[in-house]
Formats: structure tokens, C-alpha cells, sequence
């Protein structure tokens, strides 16, 4: 067997403190209904965001609002913080790494105001979606957690 095993399970974290739900349940139908990809959603209290896997990122948008990553095994995980922030140009985003940066559960990604993306009436939902999910199935626990906590598994 080789050192990177194709069945071994890769863990996920939760990147922001706050109540991880599923997919459906975020306030963007785009999102909820898997379009992008499958994932799960955190309805975040604070804006500190970090990385749910250990990847590399591929690509930081220009309004700051989405951050792309991929794993070693290939997986694309996109990070999309908000809900229609694109309008925002960036404003109340701060990012913390740049493309090709390796990071891991305990990588500060971005810092966002909440307050000001509700003073802007757009949800502070933050999505984490899996672009190309191939036989690897999700499992997720559920609930509240603090940041960079163990909530689940790609399997």
C-alpha cells in the first residue's frame, strides 16, 4: 500500500465559531439546493475564518468573499463566506493567506465583520462546498461548535 491511501478518511473542521447545519438550510437556494456541490453551512458568531481541511489554496476571489482550496487526493472545497457579499467589493473582508499557501484547521483564512455584512442586510451565512465529490461521502455532525473543532469526515 502506498503512503497516501485512497480509503483513508479525510477529517474536516469546522472554519468558524457558530452552528454548523446542513446544506438546506442556509438562506442562499443556490447553495441549499447542491447546485455548487454538497457541504454544509455554519451560521457563524464570530468572523474569524479557518480552513476545514488541510489543502493548498487555488484561488482567493477578488471581492474577498470566497476562497478556494484543494486537497492533496484532489478534493475542491470552496469557502464562500456571506450571501450576495460579491456586492460588497470586498469591504469588511480581510484575508490572511494567498494562493498556493498550505494550510490546515489552525489557518486564519479571513477575518470578516459580521456587523457590517448585517448592516448591509446580507446574511452572514459561510458555506464550505465540495465542487467534485466523487465516490467520497460526507459525514457531519451537527450543532454548535467552536472554531477548528473535529465535525465530521470525508470518507
Amino acid at each position: 500500500m502506498g503512503l497516501f491511501s485512497r480509503n483513508k478518511a479525510v477529517t474536516l473542521f469546522n472554519p468558524v465559531a457558530g452552528e454548523v447545519v446542513a446544506l438546506a438550510d442556509v438562506h442562499d437556494e443556490m447553495f441549499a439546493s447542491k447546485v455548487m456541490g454538497d457541504g454544509f453551512g455554519i451560521f457563524p458568531t464570530n468572523g474569524d475564518i479557518y480552513s476545514p481541511i488541510k489543502a493548498k489554496v487555488t484561488a482567493i476571489f477578488p471581492t474577498k468573499h470566497a476562497i478556494s482550496l484543494v486537497t492533496k487526493g484532489g478534493v475542491e472545497v470552496l469557502i464562500h463566506i456571506g450571501i450576495d457579499t460579491v456586492e460588497l467589493n470586498g469591504e469588511g473582508f480581510d484575508i490572511s493567506v494567498e494562493v498556493d499557501d498550505q494550510v490546515d484547521e489552525n489557518t486564519l483564512l479571513a477575518n470578516v465583520d459580521l456587523s457590517y455584512l448585517q448592516a448591509q442586510e446580507k446574511p452572514t451565512d459561510v458555506m464550505v462546498i465540495f465542487t467534485n465529490l466523487a465516490k467520497e461521502k460526507l459525514k457531519l455532525d451537527l450543532g454548535k461548535y467552536g472554531a477548528k473543532e473535529q465535525i465530521g469526515e470525508l470518507e
